[in-house]
């Protein structure tokens, strides 16, 4: 994974590669030119462009000079404006209408709160300005959970030194930080425990089938759906067979729905109902009696929230001897005890939207939506994907996956749920939880993109699926 580093943790790799010999004002010489190149490259040449360049007091503020520096150098018109006590609001807003291009040298990751007085001015100013390049991060956004209080400018392109921030990743910091360039100033941020997936991580994590396998090498059953609710189902069992499980089992409650699920290469099992249609209690009972064909067991989405069917999701989830992927009304039943997935004695993953969590849980996903995953994955001794405009997933390690693909194109029903099918197809052919579901994430983005956004719905994704997984090398090794 592309690595992920906080503001503490970037700074303490800052100060060791200080104490190693390389001095401050080297490292400030790096990160000023590259901030430069940057500019440079967005102008498209040097003759006759005019820059600004706004710097605060501190080391985003001394980058941002080294910058304007450069550029002289090069025969840009440079105007640099200091917050501070010599600071020209008339100055500024000269300077702006005659730039083409910004520079916000302002505040760096380390930022907290919301910006008042004459930086809060700089972004008024800068709302109708031309690009604008951010050092490090735009000027506003809180480098460790991407929050953004008040005020916050709004960069076409964010210039990020060693690695990328959380801020950078997670909304609304990614909306304000444009595109983000990282360069190498020659600080070594080690192997953090937050990185970004890429292709390559897929790829990696995929396991090859052996020459000799069979379908049941790679079973999952599903237990999912109710009486009103087929779609769910369908939707989490097909998408898993793309994912590569081999035999899957799709148990619904009763006989009447599951010949409404049946007709696909999916196997369909009519489980005992209550009346309203929903899981009855002992219908866990014959799913156990079962999973020993099986190598991962999918749970939850679509079956309701009825007592009965939540007794019986909650003796699968203490009993069930496979890698578990529980989603929607599987959480549901868990209600205000998350900590009973800790007794589990096969790994767990969980996948619950922020509303999942909080019923989860007991509390709101917060602001720091990276400390709020590791929270969960801690406390149920379970991977923990946590859905959002960035998805993270992380393990009880502290390990955590940022998912850099996907989009709002996917906030439509049914797309849950075939989340929650890669994850299983993954998890039955093999795969290690935490990159089940960091992959799973990561292809799940990926195959909106091949679909098409406009008017997707959840069955295209179903049907794309093949298409994104043609392009991981490896995959049909």
């Amino acid at each position: 994974m592309l690595p992920v580093v906080t503001p503490r943790e970037m700074g303490a790799a800052d100060r060791a590669t200080i104490e190693a010999g390389t001095p401050q004002a080297v490292l400030m010489e790096r990160a000023g030119r590259a901030v430069a190149r940057s500019a440079r490259r967005a102008l498209g040449g040097t003759y006759g462009r005019r820059i600004l360049v706004v710097c605060g007091k501190g080391n985003n503020g001394r980058d941002g000079l080294v910058a304007a520096a450069a550029l002289r150098h090069w025969g840009v018109g440079v105007t640099v404006v200091e917050l501070g006590d010599g600071f020209d609001r008339r100055e500024l807003v000269q300077a702006c209408a005659r730039a083409d291009l910004v520079i916000d040298a302002m505040f760096g990751t380390g930022f907290r709160g919301a910006l008042e007085g004459d930086p809060a001015f700089v972004v008024e100013c800068l709302g109708d300005s031309p690009p604008v390049v951010a050092v490090d991060i735009p000027s506003g956004v809180d480098g460790t959970t991407g929050a953004v209080g008040g005020p916050a400018v709004v960069a076409q392109t964010t210039v990020a030194f060693a690695a990328r921030k959380p801020g950078l990743l997670l909304e609304p910091g990614a909306s304000h930080a444009g595109a983000v360039e990282v360069v190498d100033i020659g600080v070594d941020v080690g192997r953090p425990e937050m990185g970004m997936t890429e292709m390559a991580d897929v790829t990696e994590w995929m396991p090859a089938p052996a020459p000799d396998t069979n379908k049941w090498q790679s079973g999952l059953y599903v237990v999912a759906g109710s009486g009103g609710m087929t779609g769910a189902p369908t939707f989490v069992s097909h998408a898993a067979m793309r994912a590569g499980a081999g035999m899957i089992w799709l148990g619904v409650p009763g006989q009447d729905a599951a010949r409404r699920a049946s007709g696909s290469e999916v196997i369909t099992k009519g489980l005992p109902a209550t009346g309203a249609g929903g899981l009855a209690e002992e219908a866990a009972a014959e799913v156990l009696g079962s999973l020993d064909r099986f190598r991962a067991l999918a749970l939850g989405p679509g079956l309701g929230r009825e007592d009965p069917t939540a007794a019986a999701i909650r003796r699968l989830v203490d009993e069930a001897p496979v890698p578990l992927v529980l989603d929607a009304d599987g959480l549901n039943a868990l209600a205000g005890d998350a900590g009973r997935l800790g007794s589990r004695a096969a790994p767990t993953v969980v996948t619950p939207h922020d509303g999942e969590y909080a019923r989860l849980t007991g509390r709101p996903v917060g602001d720091d939506r990276v400390a709020a995953v590791r929270a969960l994955a801690e406390e149920t001794g379970a991977v923990a994907l946590l859905k959002g405009p960035a998805t993270l997933v992380a393990d009880p390690g502290g390990r955590v996956a940022v998912n850099p693909t996907g989009g709002p194109w996917l906030a439509t029903a049914g797309t849950g749920d075939v989340l929650t099918g890669i994850i299983g197809g993954f998890l039955a052919r093999g795969m290690e939880p935490f990159h089940a579901a960091a992959a799973g994430a990561f292809v799940h983005g990926c195959t909106a993109d091949v679909a098409g956004h406009t008017g997707l719905v959840a069955g295209d994704l179903v049907e794309a699926l093949p298409h994104t997984l043609a392009e991981i090398p490896g995959w049909e090794a």
